[in-house]
């Protein structure tokens, strides 16, 4: 049997895999890419692309893509069982550089991400080619697979299970689920040519049968009806009856051809670890979720983008392999949290009576009205914000919850020495990055920690105000020198960093991570301690201990 070898295996061409392939191709690790399926499957899965998978997208250039087929700040209207608007969620915020909720087609969006996956050097990706057997050993992994009738192995570094809620490499690697399976079921279609003219998703929140409507591009539309107990799911799904459903959408037109007809159960459930051994388990492989939020995928390449540097740095020595374990004590906790918040969003679409349903409204209502609690609602400032706490991060001693070690830093414009105006991603590269936001970083580092700090790849980004405001001579990039320790100096262009700082003065320094979450936050005195620490945490060794290799036929 042939073998081939290259540092990493991806199972599963999904929108998660490709990502981590795409993110990969960054740091120059040899990735191949299987998937058993020959080509695309030409139907809406995943609908909701939100302002942080988007910002993963920038990072290797296919954001603007990705989004050009997509609707944009998508609405939500939310609405009670006599038709009154209980909330309407229209998010305009850009933290993260990107619109906030944003509507696409499935397929598209993965021919998207696969047409830039062939621009990667390194990396490449095989379709009609479905894993057999998987064993791993202290030096690598090997999975066999099957491709046109023959049969050969991949001899890689690690694996990657992004082969979906029945995942071959989360059996193989003897990875169990925990959770539930809700009893509930619900009945998806999908759409196309349609004619309501309805830009927004729009949730029916009914004792009777929740459901819900999305709008998609390209003339498609998803409906979602709750199968209620006693119905025949199948029955549900024939073609009368979900005519019969959509009918009081277009009281005054045909109802448009369904392409798609499912019956979906809905998952809660999360794998009991993301990693075994050298296998690592991402996206629906490592978490099933209902789709009542919308974060399945979005969940996903938060696994990917978590993992991708990692593996990046580990395979590239610039960290020891002990950086490896951090991913599954970050992201197990957060994906379970998220997994719970939407299995909550559900319950709160079904009421189980009128009563129920009148106190649910007024709470709805009452939330509102307090101060504040419209933009909370409007901007989605309850969707749960991911904050790793065991892992590559350093927490402030006191229980300051209003710092942001931990999690996903902003992403405002900032302007070059040379005039152009980017998004601050664009300058933090793929490096671990000491953002300073008060003057004197570069002088603050000593230099034993400055030479730490360069030989695991970090860089200096130091913030200024814009010249036009500055005072002469404040800031002079030639006496920069030919400091080893690569230094960008950059102008805060739209004043995103000098709001951060000033709402918080204390936070002179920012070590954001190559995923853009914050590793540290500190003052200028605390500068050298703080690193001190935090580079002891890519330094360390793993110690990883393997159980039976696994396998499967």
């Amino acid at each position: 049997m042939r073998t081939i070898e290259r540092d990493v295996v991806i199972v599963g061409g999904g929108p998660s895999g490709v990502t981590l392939a795409s993110l990969l191709a960054g740091y120059g690790v040899s990735t191949l890419v299987i998937d058993r399926e020959h080509e695309v499957l030409d139907e809406p899965r995943a609908v909701g692309i939100d302002d942080e998978a988007v910002r993963t997208m920038q990072s290797f250039g296919m954001a603007e893509a990705v989004l050009e087929d997509a609707v944009r700040n998508a609405p939500i209207r939310y609405y009670d069982s006599r038709m009154r608007i209980l909330a309407h969620v229209a998010p305009s915020g850009r933290p993260f550089g990107w619109p906030k909720r944003n509507l696409f087609f499935q397929p598209t969006l993965e021919r998207v991400l696969r047409a830039g996956l062939e621009k990667q050097k390194d990396v490449e990706l095989r379709t009609g080619c479905t894993a057999v057997e998987l064993k791993q050993d202290d030096a690598g992994v090997v999975i066999v697979v099957e491709e046109e009738g023959e049969r050969y192995a991949i001899r890689a570094q690690y694996a990657v299970g992004a082969d979906g809620g029945r995942s071959f490499v989360r059996q193989a690697a003897g990875v169990a689920l925990q959770g539930e399976t809700a009893p509930m079921k619900w009945l998806v279609v999908d759409v196309e040519d349609d004619t309501w003219d309805a830009p927004y998703s729009a949730v029916f929140t009914t004792p009777e049968r929740p459901s819900m409507t999305i709008p998609l591009p390209f003339g498609h539309r998803r409906f979602e009806f709750k199968i209620l107990d006693g119905e025949d799911p199948d029955a549900m799904a024939e073609p009368a009856t979900v005519e019969r459903l959509m009918r009081p959408f277009y009281p005054d037109s045909p109802v448009p051809p369904a392409i798609r007809r499912r019956i979906y159960w809905h998952h809660s459930r999360t794998a009991e670890t993301f990693q075994a051994g050298r296998v690592f388990l991402v996206g629906d492989a490592a978490h099933l979720q209902p789709p009542f939020f919308g974060q399945g995928m979005n969940s996903g390449i938060r696994d990917v983008t978590n993992l991708a540097w990692k593996l990046g740095f580990v395979l590239t020595g610039q960290a020891d392999t002990g950086l490896l374990a951090t991913y599954d004590s970050e992201r197990r906790e957060t994906a379970r949290e998220m997994v719970d918040f939407a299995t909550g969003i559900g319950r709160l679409y079904h009421p189980r009576s009128r009563l129920t349903e009148t106190v649910r409204n007024a709470v709805f209502r009452g939330v509102q009205r307090l101060p504040g609690g419209r933009d909370y609602i409007l901007q989605m400032k309850y969707k749960p914000v991911p904050r790793y706490r065991d892992g590559f991060v350093v927490l402030p001693t006191d229980t300051d919850k209003g710092s942001l070690a931990g999690r996903a830093f902003p992403q405002p414009f900032v302007q070059q020495l040379d005039g152009s105006r980017v998004r601050l991603d664009e300058v933090l590269g793929s490096s671990l990055a000491v953002v300073g936001l008060a003057q004197g970083v570069l002088e603050a580092l000593e230099p034993l920690v400055a030479e730490r700090l360069r030989t695991h790849g970090g860089i200096v980004v130091q913030s200024h105000v814009m010249p036009a405001y500055r005072r002469a001579g404040q800031f002079d990039p030639a006496a920069r020198g030919d400091a080893d320790l690569p230094v960008i100096d950059v102008y805060d262009f739209d004043g995103g960093l000098r709001d951060l700082h000033l709402a918080r003065p204390r936070d002179d320094v920012y070590v954001v991570r190559p995923d853009r979450y914050v590793a540290a936050v500190c003052s200028l005195d605390e500068l050298n301690r703080v690193l001190d620490r935090l580079l002891e945490l890519v330094a360390l060794p793993a110690d990883v201990t393997l159980g039976p290799s696994a396998s499967a036929e």
